[in-house]
């Protein structure tokens, strides 16, 4: 598109351009429907310089610094927490709304935790110039049941998280990888207890070996024996879905795939639910694709669903027990719709505002 076309669109900034969220990011801008004008990409000093590719166009990396905000509609953050509780802030005083994919304003009252296909009308209450992105594992999961809580009420969600090891960045893709040739090039590994730790030193991304293993432990310690990434999926479910008393019991686990976060729910509701119309109603929602033909053997699986951009649902079971409940199973690539797609999506949310 040249500048002529551009003129009159919004400018977005792209903060943490070079990391791995911010690749698929550049991706998906020259991907989707172009609603830019100019197009900054910013990282840290050390990437200052690089020159990457945008909507077919080489752009140079800018460091990180106030006045790269000047002029700004929208800036994006895939950074660390820390980054953008320091520079989120100062872009929006620059003026910039800034949408920020870290868990650094999530829980925040005043700054609303936004996924377009369920709640986009938070988008326009943020006092403070910040939109928030849920977490990836969240994010796998809530647009099913956003669309199943508009038509039956959602009141609990008991769910177990097969989570990817990208989830865990760059290093721990790099470990998984390492972890799988040392396990490869020993033919009976895993046949004894504690051999695969033989072959695999301790420490590193993960508590424990991953390959041929689950961990059932995912982020940082917090009260009452729950961790951080536990704690999110009820947390941000509850604001995402404005269910502040919803019940929701999570167990968070690592399993040896690269990418690609997996869901197991058990989804109670207010309203008697139907398995069929669930099954349509999910099928016609936005994002969502039904993945659900078990007489075929047809469900959706990590390695069928990394590298798209919808969320797959597929097992989906009334409950035997419980007339209000079903049972499901998600996929949701954890790069893409849990973090680079959905900040997008904000984003494009607010291009219209400046647009209009």
């Amino acid at each position: 598109m040249n500048a002529e076309a551009r003129a009159g669109k919004p400018t977005l900034a792209v903060v943490g351009a070079t990391g791995a969220v911010g690749t698929v990011m550049l991706e998906l801008l020259s991907t989707r429907i172009d609603v830019w004008g100019e197009i900054r990409l910013v990282a840290s000093a050390r990437s200052a310089g690089k020159k990457l590719m945008v909507r077919g166009e080489e752009v140079e990396v800018q460091a990180l610094a106030p006045e790269v905000f000047d002029g700004v509609d929208v800036a994006m953050f895939d950074v660390p927490d820390e980054v953008s509780a320091q520079w989120a802030p100062i872009a929006a005083a620059r003026g910039a709304v800034a949408v920020d994919n870290s868990g650094a304003f999530r829980m925040e009252p005043d700054i609303p935790l936004v996924v377009p296909e369920v709640n986009p009308g938070a988008a326009a209450n943020r006092p403070r110039g910040i939109i928030s992105n849920p977490n990836c594992t969240t994010l796998s999961m809530i647009v099913v049941l956003g669309a199943l809580h508009r038509r039956y009420g959602l009141k609990e969600i008991v769910v177990a998280s097969y989570q990817a090891a990208s989830g865990a960045g760059q290093a721990g893709i790099d470990e998984l990888r390492e972890q799988i040739a040392a396990v490869a090039a020993d033919g009976t590994v895993g046949e004894r207890p504690g051999d695969v730790r033989r072959v695999i030193e301790s420490g590193g991304s993960f508590p424990a070996p991953l390959a041929l293993n689950v961990v059932p432990w995912a982020g940082s310690l917090k009260q009452g024996g729950y961790t951080s990434e536990e704690l999110k999926v009820r947390n941000e479910s509850r604001k995402i879905l404005e269910l502040p008393d919803l019940k929701v019991a999570a167990t968070c686990v690592r399993v040896p795939v690269i990418t690609t976060h997996s869901l197991a729910v058990h989804a109670v509701f207010e309203h008697e639910v139907d398995q069929t119309e669930a099954q349509e109603l999910l099928r016609q929602a936005e994002s969502v694709v039904l993945l659900d033909n078990p007489a075929n053997l047809e469900f959706p699986t990590p390695i069928d669903v990394v590298g798209t951009d919808p969320t797959y649902v597929g097992r989906i079971r009334k409950s035997i027990d419980e007339p209000n409940a079903l049972d499901l199973f998600v996929c949701g690539d954890n790069l893409r719709k849990g973090a680079a797609l959905n900040t997008a999506q904000i984003a494009e949310l607010l291009a219209a505002e400046f647009t209009n």
